[in-house]
């Protein structure tokens, strides 16, 4: 297959913007899409932002500031995704926003377009269908802070093509990622099927009323010698994702955390690392 060249990106959050800007920083032309203007006013905030991070810590491939002019803002999805060789979908983890995503992808995106989603917890084969094109479609998921935790997981489904598959593991390769290839699909991929557990076990840990935050983190930290404790990783994470996660979980545990999160934290405008707070209190980087 040829090379990617146009690549779109559907969603501007914590993510979405820096799989963005870690692509356009890689010399590719993007088309950053979000659903409004004041959606697309916030994106262009985060890639302001991450200018002034990819200086400070010093990454190399690119220059942070020419990236900026490699990035397109569009609310036209059909606009946004008219020359696009790869549609990296970051919408909301909620498998009906996903689909109904799709469902319009499917209907304005060149057939060349391969889609790829970046889902965390969504198995690309519940996907597929809605893409009306599921031998161009698979799984592309990355690590939050790409620039510096620069894995790209790479997961088809039985009916993607393998020269479709081989074609995003070399792309993941050209914006600076280390491609992790996975043989088969499997919920969480690889990172975050050692992650999720982790986190889950510490949301149990304040739900239940065993232990703060700040305790669980420190315990982590000290035991294990990890930079973060897994608090502190659903800050960078940034609790809007965990929250989506949490409450499509029936279990009650998880329905509580969500009370949780949406109470104490997200009505608060305590959304993480992003924002300046979350579980802990961030100054302006």
């Amino acid at each position: 297959m040829t090379r990617l060249k146009n690549i779109t990106v559907l969603g501007t959050g914590v993510l979405g913007s820096q799989i963005a800007f870690q692509t356009a920083f890689r010399g590719f032309e993007v088309v950053a899409w979000d659903i409004d203007e004041a959606a697309l006013n916030a994106a262009e905030l985060r890639f302001r932002a991450l200018v002034a991070r990819y200086v400070h810590d010093g990454v190399a491939g690119g220059t942070a500031e020419e990236a900026m002019n490699r990035i397109h803002y569009s609310a036209d999805l059909t606009e946004a995704v008219k020359d696009a060789d790869l549609v990296i979908e970051a919408v909301p983890e909620a498998l009906q926003i996903k689909l109904d995503t799709y469902t319009k992808l499917s209907e304005v995106a060149p057939a060349k377009t391969i889609f790829a989603t970046n889902s965390s917890t969504l198995l690309p084969s519940k996907l597929m269908d809605a893409t009306g094109r599921p031998d161009r479609f698979l799984a592309l998921h990355f690590a939050n802070e790409i620039w510096k935790f620069n894995i790209a997981e790479v997961m088809g489904t039985p009916k993607t093509d393998p020269a479709v598959y081989d074609t995003v593991v070399e792309f993941a390769g050209d914006i600076g990622m280390v491609p992790i290839e996975i043989k088969k699909e499997k919920a969480g991929y690889v990172l975050n099927s050692l992650l999720v557990p982790l986190l889950n076990a510490a949301a149990d840990l304040l739900v239940d009323g065993i232990a703060d935050p700040e305790t669980v983190d420190k315990t982590w930290r000290i035991a294990t010698g990890s930079p973060s404790g897994p608090f502190q990783i659903y800050d960078v994470i940034g609790l809007m994702t965990p929250y989506h996660i949490a409450l499509a979980n029936p279990n009650p545990k998880s329905q509580a955390f969500a009370k949780l999160l949406k109470e104490q934290y997200i009505d608060q405008g305590k959304l993480g690392v992003a924002t300046g707070e979350g579980f802990y209190s961030y100054t302006k980087r």
